[in-house]
């Protein structure tokens, strides 16, 4: 059995589709800026989104060239082919620039000023603490 669509139906549901993208700006166009290592993200709704390229997982090492080559996929997702590396637009906003055992691994080896005293400090007393046991 065939089910054809009525035009009322098929309004409909170009109604709903133009919903949704303006709901949620479709990417337009994605490069890398190597004078700033950022990635920077264009939206149809004349938004810019940037981000430091190298922070993301499986693109610490990568090159200006390999960075370069990033595509869209669907005005929702970036894709470096070359590298077999996508993430979703809408994850990158939201801070997921990894899975998250790579981001947990990233927080614990944040570097200041700060927490190398404290941890020659906590050297000087024989160590991290240990944890009480109940």
């Amino acid at each position: 059995m065939v089910y054809e669509l009525s035009d009322a139906e098929i309004d409909a549901a170009r109604e709903r589709g133009e919903k949704l993208r303006t709901a949620a700006p479709e990417a337009t166009a994605a490069r890398f800026d190597p004078s700033s290592g950022r990635l920077v993200i264009d939206f149809a709704n004349g938004a810019t989104f940037m981000l430091p390229a190298r922070t993301l997982q499986d693109l610490e090492n990568a090159t200006d060239d390999e960075l370069a080559s990033v595509e869209i996929e669907h005005g929702y997702a970036l894709r470096w082919d070359r590298l077999d590396v996508d993430f979703t637009i809408p994850g990158l906003m939201g801070g997921v620039f990894g899975t998250a055992a790579y981001i947990a691994g990233k927080a614990g080896r944040t570097r200041s000023v700060a927490k190398a005293a404290a941890a020659r400090e906590n050297g000087r007393k024989g160590g991290r603490p240990r944890k009480a046991t109940s």
